[in-house]
C-alpha cells in the first residue's frame, strides 16, 4: 500500500515550525506569520495552539479603516463548533454507523472543528505545514492520483428502477451490477471494522432548504474530513445533525484496492461506485479529495432535474452585483471560470456548483476548490489570499528557503498541473453570505479557443445558447498533455459532461425554459487566442477579458451595435469600452485572412461533427450552430 502523504518526523516538523516562528521575513509579511505550535519542556513536543492571532491580523488587514470595530473574539472558524468525539464499544451505535454494518471503531471523530482537524493531521503525520503570505496552511500529497479517475467511476444498474430508466448509460455513467457493489461494500465495511477510530462528517449539499440534501462521509484520515469540511455546507448547530438521517453516504476506504477488479469487470483496482437506490457509495484506491466532491455533484445532477418542480444543476461559478443582478460563468478547466467570477465589485456566491430553481440561483457547496498552477496575487488575489489557515493545499510543490521555511511554489508543476487548494467560502472577502440570489441576468459561456477564430465576446440567441451549452467547447494546447502538438478541441456537454447522470438535452431544455421565463441573456466569451492560432497569435489578456465581462455586466455590451460572424453566426459587438476594436472581430486581428477562413472552417466542422450525436431531439439545434 502506498502512502498518500509524505510522512515527516516530529523533529523535522518542529524545526520547520520553529523556523516560521523565529523568522518573520517571508516576502515582507511578517505580521501574518505566527507559528501555530509552541515547544514545551525539553522533549521537543509539539503543543497545538490557537490561530486566532493570525486570523485577527488578516481581518484587520482587510478592514484597515474599521479595524477598531472588529470583534476580535469571534471568527467564522470559531463559529463552526459542533464537534463530538464519541468513544466506547457502542460508539458506532450512537452515530448509527452500525446501520451500515460498521461496528469496529471505538472512537469516532464527528465533525471536528478546524483547529481539531489540524491537530489530528499533525499528530497523524498526514502531511506538512507550508507557510504562505497569509498564514500557515496544511498540505497533502495524494500519491499517483492527482485528479479524478473517470474511467473508474461506476453506477449500479438496478433493473426496473427509476435510475435504470433515466440515467444516460455509457462511457460517463458506466453500469455495474448490484452483486459487484455488494462485494465492494462488504469489503469497505469489513476494513473499517478493523479500525480503532474513524472520522465521520455530516453535512449538507445545496443552500436552498427546499432541495437541500443531507450527506454523510466516513473517512479513515483527518485530512479527508478537513477536505469535505471545507467543501460542503457545514451544520450551524449540533441540533442540525442530531439524529442525522443522510440522503446519501460515502464510505471512503481509499487506502484499500479492489484486487478482484478483473473478476468484477472494472477497469482497474481503483473503484468509485455509486448505488442510488441503496443511497451509498464506496471509494477504493484513490486518495484524491475531488472524488468526494464530484461524486455528490453527479448525484445532484440526477436528483434535482427529477423533482416535480425541476431544478437545473450547473457546473458554473456565480456572483451577484450590488443591485442584486446575478451572473453565471460556465467553463471547462483553464477557461477562467474561477478567476473571472472573483470580482472585487461583486459578491461571490460560489466557484463551481450551483442550482437554478423557481427561487433563483443557489450554491451547492460551502467552499471553493481552486487550481493553483501559476497562482499569483497580482492575477488572482482572492484565491491567493484565501490560502491561509484552514485552507488545504493538494499536490503543490513545497520548497525550503534558506531559513528552513517550507513555501508553496505554484509555478513548479513537476508533480501535477492540477495542484489544488480547498478553503471554506468565508475565506473570500465579502462573499455573498445568503449563498442564494435571484434569477440570472447574464449567463456567460467561457471558452479557451486555441484556434483563435472565436470573438472575445458575442451575444447568443436562446437557440445558440442551447447549442453552445450542449457543445461545451474549449481547446487543449501543446504542452498540456503528452502527444499534443497542435490545438485539439475539447467538447464537454453542458461544460461538465463527466458529471451528467441524465442525457445532456435534459439540462439544455431546462436551461432554455428558465432563460425564456426569466429573460436571461447568454454570451460566449473567448479567453483563448486572438490574431492566430496557438503558436502564432497571442492569448487574450486578462485585462481584455475583464473589460468584456464588465461590459456584459454593466449592460453596455447588450446596448452595442453588432455585426454577424459568417461561419458561426455569432453577433459581435462593434465596440466596447477598454477593448481594442480591432480584436472584437477575430478576422480583423489575423494578418493572414485566408488562413483565418481555413481555420474557422476547420473548427466549424469540428463543432458539426461533435453535435451529430445530439441531432435526434425534437428540435433541430444544428440550425443554431456553425455553417460548413
Amino acid at each position: 500500500m502506498f502512502l498518500a502523504t509524505k510522512y515527516i518526523s516530529r523533529s523535522a516538523m518542529l524545526r520547520r515550525v520553529l523556523g516560521v516562528a523565529q523568522k518573520t521575513s517571508l516576502k515582507a509579511l511578517a505580521a501574518r506569520s505566527l507559528s501555530s505550535y509552541s515547544v514545551i519542556g525539553t522533549q521537543s513536543k509539539l503543543k497545538p495552539t490557537s490561530f486566532k492571532y493570525q486570523i485577527q491580523k488578516h481581518d484587520q488587514t482587510r478592514h484597515k479603516s474599521t479595524a477598531s470595530s472588529i470583534d476580535n473574539t469571534r471568527h467564522p472558524r470559531d463559529e463552526y463548533n459542533v464537534a463530538t468525539t464519541v468513544t466506547g464499544p457502542d460508539a458506532c451505535n450512537k452515530l448509527k454507523l452500525d446501520s451500515l454494518g460498521i461496528h469496529g471503531p471505538n472512537t469516532l471523530y464527528h465533525n471536528l472543528t478546524f483547529q481539531e482537524l489540524l491537530d489530528h493531521e499533525v499528530a497523524n503525520g498526514e502531511g506538512e505545514i507550508a507557510t504562505t503570505e497569509y498564514g500557515e496552511t496544511f498540505t497533502v500529497d495524494t500519491g499517483k492520483f492527482t485528479g479524478r479517475s473517470p474511467q473508474d467511476k461506476w453506477i449500479v444498474l438496478n433493473e426496473g428502477t427509476e435510475s435504470a430508466a433515466n440515467i444516460d448509460w455509457g462511457a460517463v455513467n458506466q453500469p455495474t451490477t448490484p452483486e459487484v457493489f455488494d462485494e465492494l461494500y462488504d469489503k469497505a465495511v469489513n476494513y473499517f471494522n478493523t479500525k480503532e477510530k474513524a472520522y465521520v462528517f455530516d453535512c449538507f449539499c445545496g443552500a436552498n432548504p427546499k432541495t437541500q440534501k443531507k450527506v454523510r462521509f466516513v473517512h479513515e484520515m483527518a485530512w479527508q474530513q478537513h477536505f469535505v469540511t471545507n467543501m460542503f455546507i457545514r451544520p450551524e448547530s449540533k441540533e442540525d445533525i442530531e439524529d442525522f438521517e443522510p440522503d446519501f453516504t460515502i464510505i471512503n476506504a481509499c487506502s484499500q484496492v479492489d484486487e478482484d477488479w478483473e473478476k468484477h469487470g472494472l477497469n482497474s483496482e481503483v473503484a468509485v461506485v455509486f448505488n442510488i437506490e441503496k443511497k451509498c457509495a464506496v471509494i477504493f484506491g484513490t486518495w484524491y479529495g475531488g472524488e468526494n466532491k464530484k461524486g455528490i455533484f453527479s448525484l445532484m445532477n440526477y436528483w434535482l432535474p427529477m423533482n416535480d418542480d425541476p431544478v437545473l444543476p450547473m457546473h458554473c461559478s456565480a456572483n451577484v452585483g450590488e443591485e442584486g443582478d446575478t451572473a453565471l460563468f460556465f467553463g471547462l478547466s483553464g477557461t477562467g471560470k474561477t478567476t473571472l467570477s472573483a470580482d472585487p465589485h461583486r459578491a461571490l456566491i460560489g466557484d463551481d456548483e450551483h442550482g437554478w430553481d423557481s427561487d433563483g440561483v443557489f450554491n451547492f457547496e460551502g467552499g471553493c476548490y481552486a487550481k493553483t498552477i501559476n497562482l499569483a496575487e497580482e492575477t488572482e488575489p482572492d484565491i491567493y489570499r484565501a490560502i491561509r489557515t484552514d485552507a488545504m493545499l493538494e499536490n503543490v510543490k513545497l520548497v525550503e528557503d534558506d531559513d528552513g521555511i517550507r513555501i508553496p511554489d505554484y509555478f513548479d508543476v513537476s508533480k501535477t498541473q492540477n495542484g489544488r487548494v480547498s478553503y471554506p467560502i468565508f475565506h473570500i472577502d465579502d462573499y455573498h453570505t445568503p449563498q442564494m440570489a435571484g434569477h440570472p441576468d447574464n449567463i456567460i459561456f467561457l471558452t479557451c479557443d486555441a484556434f483563435g477564430v472565436l470573438p472575445p465576446v458575442s451575444k447568443l440567441t436562446p437557440g445558440q445558447a442551447m447549442y453552445h451549452f450542449i457543445s461545451g467547447y474549449t481547446a487543449k494546447v501543446a504542452g498540456t498533455e503528452r502527444g499534443i502538438t497542435e490545438p485539439v478541441p475539447n467538447f464537454s456537454a453542458c461544460f461538465g459532461a463527466a458529471f451528467l447522470t441524465l442525457h445532456p438535452t435534459r439540462y439544455a431544455e431546462l436551461l432554455e425554459e428558465k432563460m425564456e421565463k426569466h429573460g436571461s441573456n447568454a454570451w460566449l466569451v473567448n479567453t483563448g487566442w486572438s490574431g492566430g492560432a496557438y503558436g502564432i497569435g497571442e492569448r487574450m489578456s486578462i485585462k481584455t477579458t475583464r473589460a468584456c465581462i464588465d461590459a456584459i455586466l454593466n449592460g453596455t455590451a447588450a446596448a452595442s451595435e453588432y455585426v454577424k460572424d459568417d461561419a458561426f453566426g455569432l453577433d459581435i459587438p462593434v465596440s466596447l469600452a477598454n477593448v481594442d476594436t480591432h480584436m472584437l472581430n477575430p478576422k480583423n486581428a489575423w494578418t493572414d485572412k485566408q488562413a483565418y477562413d481555413e481555420t474557422s472552417k476547420k473548427l466549424a466542422g469540428m463543432f458539426v461533427k461533435n453535435f451529430e450525436v445530439y441531432n435526434e431531439g425534437a428540435t433541430d439545434l444544428t440550425q443554431y450552430g456553425p455553417r460548413v
